[in-house]
């Protein structure tokens, strides 16, 4: 007799939920990235109503969830194990924000039950990133926000320098997809939403920064990027919005 196989299980999130994993962003460079996808986030996520549900799937690593609570968002983080909610503690013991654990490719929610979904640090990694898009769209009432890898940026010589990258971030980093900007696009079509806004954050690989050492020359550096459009262009990650379309609940899912 064969033995059906049992379907595998979406898990990135605990390896992102972990302290280690956290370590990499440490010290001033970290900081600063982190607070400049704090502050893309909340610009992407403007135009809700105050008080506005927020889901925020394989958020264990807790770097969304704070700032979106400091905003006055109703949030609710999703894990695949109970070890992604450990990071979270103080936010949940305080009741300022609710853990679950979930299959993130089957969420136990009902169709549009948060005004907003978030999912950032697991499509990059996901065993069937398409599904995943479509259990984000599905859920969301009116917005979803992902972060990605882009394929059009420096990312593409990234297996090449796989080894010096783990180097330099002492073994915290991990391989990972890339993507275009219009296959992201399609993915979201196919689940009735529309990518509306896409915001790189770097045009230079953040390992380079931290490697330097210095805040300031990381900032110094990509806000010239910025300014002469190459972060626009070559920018990775990419922060995506998407909106739920007019037509949404008339179109076919991915």
């Amino acid at each position: 007799m064969t033995l059906a196989a049992t379907p595998a299980r979406e898990d990135a999130d605990v390896e992102s939920s972990s302290e280690l994993y956290a370590r990499r962003f440490a010290g001033p460079v970290g900081q600063w990235f982190l607070e400049l996808q704090a502050r893309l986030t909340l610009e992407c996520l403007r135009g809700l109503s105050p008080g506005a549900t927020v889901l925020d799937v394989g958020g264990g690593h807790a770097q969304l969830a704070p700032p979106l609570v400091a905003a006055g968002y109703q949030v609710t983080v999703v894990g695949s194990d109970p070890s992604c909610g450990l990071r979270l503690a103080p936010l949940t013991a305080a009741g300022r924000c609710q853990f679950d654990v979930a299959d993130l490719l089957a969420l136990p929610y009902a169709d549009q039950a948060f005004d907003a979904v978030v999912c950032y640090r697991l499509l990059a990694h996901s065993i069937d990133w398409r599904r995943l898009v479509g259990e984000l769209c599905r859920v969301a009432r009116h917005r979803v926000v992902v972060d990605y890898p882009a394929r059009q940026s420096v990312n593409v010589a990234s297996e090449a320098l796989f080894r010096i990258k783990n180097s330099i971030e002492r073994g915290t980093t991990r391989p990972f997809a890339l993507y275009r900007r219009a296959e992201v696009a399609r993915a979201f079509a196919a689940a009735g939403f529309q990518v509306t806004e896409e915001r790189p954050q770097f045009f230079l690989p953040m390992a380079l920064y931290r490697l330097a050492g210095s805040a300031g020359l990381a900032r110094g550096a990509e806000t010239l990027a910025r300014s002469v459009g190459l972060t626009g262009l070559l920018g990775s990650p990419v922060i995506a919005r998407a909106d739920r379309r007019p037509d949404a609940d008339d179109s076919p899912r991915g």
